[in-house]
C-alpha cells in the first residue's frame, strides 16, 4: 500500500506544495503568497489532492514549513526551512554540503553533514540588498522583466560595479548609471555580482565545502549562478525546480514519519 505524503511550505513571496508517494514526486505546486498565507496553503492541498486525484483521507502525514507554517492548520508537524531544505536537497543532490538560498526577504547559507543534516547557518540581514527583492528592485527600475534578467545580464561585456550593497542606494546609483549611458545588461551584470558576493560571504563564514548548491527563486536567474560561480571558483549546482526544495523535503519528513 502507497504512502502519501505532503509537504507545504508558505514563503512571504511563494508558496510551495509537494505529494508523494513511496517511490516519487506525484505532483508540485509554486503559487504567490499573496499576504493570505491560511488560504494559500489549502489552496495548495486543494490543488495536490486534485491533480493526483486523491482524497484527505489518503494523506497519511502533512509537514509544514516556512515563515507562515503555523498557519496550516491540516499540518501534522512543523519543521525548520533550514532542516527541509537540507532534506530535500540531499535526496536530490546527496553529494552536496553547502548551501545558499535566496529567498524574497531573506537569505540563508548553511553547511549540511554526509546524512543531509544541517551544521551551521546564517541568515542575511534585513537589507534587501542581500536577498532576491533587489532583484525586483532593479528590475523595475531597468523596466525588464525579472524571468529576463538572467539571460539579459549573460550579454553584458563591460559590467558595472555597485558601490553599495543597499537595495535603496542601488536603484539610486542604477538611475545615475543609466543616465549616463551605461547598458541594461551591464547594469544587470554589476547587480548579480555585487548579490553572489553578499551570499559568498554568508556561506564563507559558515565555512563552504564542495559540492555548493543554490536554491531559492533567485536562483532560477542564471545570470546570478554564473555571477556566484566567478565568486567562488566553484560549480553551483541548481535543482530542476530551486524553488520546490524545502517543500520536498517537508514531503520526505512526513513519509518518513508515517512509516515509524
Amino acid at each position: 500500500m502507497n504512502v502519501y505524503a505532503v509537504g507545504i511550505d508558505i514563503g512571504s513571496a511563494f508558496s510551495k506544495g509537494v505529494i508523494i508517494d513511496d517511490r516519487k514526486v506525484l505532483w508540485s505546486s509554486v503559487t504567490p503568497s499573496r499576504g493570505d498565507y491560511k488560504l494559500t496553503g489549502n489552496n495548495l492541498r486543494d490543488e495536490l489532492l486534485t491533480r493526483t486525484g486523491l482524497s484527505p483521507k489518503d494523506i497519511g502525514f502533512v509537514v509544514a514549513t516556512g515563515s507562515g507554517a503555523k498557519t496550516v492548520g491540516f499540518a501534522d508537524a512543523v519543521r525548520t526551512d533550514i532542516s527541509c531544505h537540507a532534506k530535500g536537497i540531499h535526496s536530490l543532490f546527496p553529494s552536496v554540503r553547502t548551501i545558499v538560498d535566496i529567498g524574497d526577504l531573506y537569505s540563508k547559507a548553511f553547511r549540511i553533514d554526509e546524512n543531509g543534516n544541517p551544521l551551521r547557518f546564517l541568515l542575511s540581514g534585513k537589507c534587501a540588498g542581500g536577498s532576491a527583492r533587489v532583484l525586483k528592485v532593479i528590475a523595475k527600475v531597468l523596466q525588464v522583466k525579472i524571468e529576463d534578467l538572467g539571460a539579459l545580464s549573460l550579454k553584458s561585456n563591460k559590467r558595472v560595479d555597485f558601490n553599495t550593497n543597499c537595495a535603496v542606494f542601488a536603484e539610486s546609483e542604477a538611475v545615475c548609471r543609466i543616465a549616463e549611458g551605461a547598458a541594461k545588461e551591464d547594469l544587470l551584470a554589476g547587480i548579480h555580482r555585487a548579490l553572489a558576493a553578499q551570499l559568498n560571504g554568508l556561506a564563507e563564514r559558515v565555512g563552504v565545502k564542495k559540492d555548493y548548491a543554490m536554491v531559492g527563486g533567485g536562483a532560477k536567474d542564471e545570470g546570478l549562478v554564473r555571477a556566484l560561480e566567478e565568486v567562488t571558483g566553484y560549480p553551483i549546482i541548481v535543482p530542476p525546480e530551486p524553488q520546490l526544495t524545502a517543500a520536498l523535503g517537508a514531503a520526505i519528513m512526513a513519509r518518513e514519519a508515517v512509516k515509524l
